[in-house]
């Protein structure tokens, strides 16, 4: 048990991770913080402050947090993180075409390499999903990765 997890932004943080995130999700993340391992204290702060301070704030809808989420993700080339993202931003209320021109337009500002990384990591979600036909090709799967 740490300071964090008695805070009320922590438990804001908890039940925002639940709704966009799942059950799944949300219980890997809190055994990591309660379980005294390596990033337990870096779990807690991102329940409390990522999810519980930033996500939570009213200044912008959650499928729209989303949309900004993803870009970033995308710039970044932080595909596996990516993938969290792209399951809360449908759980958010974002679809299949949005996600799609997410895609197009990171393209010119942050170039083929990450879009063609966020377009795998995305089709890799959707799939799992059952949103998009499995015989779509991947990028990886075309040799572009």
């Amino acid at each position: 048990m740490s300071d964090y997890d008695q805070s009320p932004n922590y438990q804001r943080g908890l039940n925002l991770v639940k709704e966009m995130l799942g059950d799944r999700f949300l219980a890997g993340l809190t055994a990591s913080a309660e379980s005294g391992a390596f990033a337990a204290d870096c779990a807690s702060i991102a329940i409390e402050s990522a999810f519980g301070a930033v996500w939570s704030r009213p200044g912008l809808a959650r499928r729209d947090r989303s949309l900004v989420t993803l870009g970033i993700l995308i710039a970044s080339g932080k595909s596996a993180e990516l993938r969290n993202h792209v399951r809360a931003g449908l759980n958010n209320g974002l679809g299949v075409e949005e996600l799609q021109e997410v895609m197009i337009q990171a393209f010119p500002y942050c170039g083929f390499p990450c879009v063609a990384e966020a377009i795998e990591a995305t089709i890799a979600v959707l799939r799992e999903r059952g949103l998009i036909d499995d015989s779509t090709q991947s990028a990886k799967e075309r040799g572009l990765l």
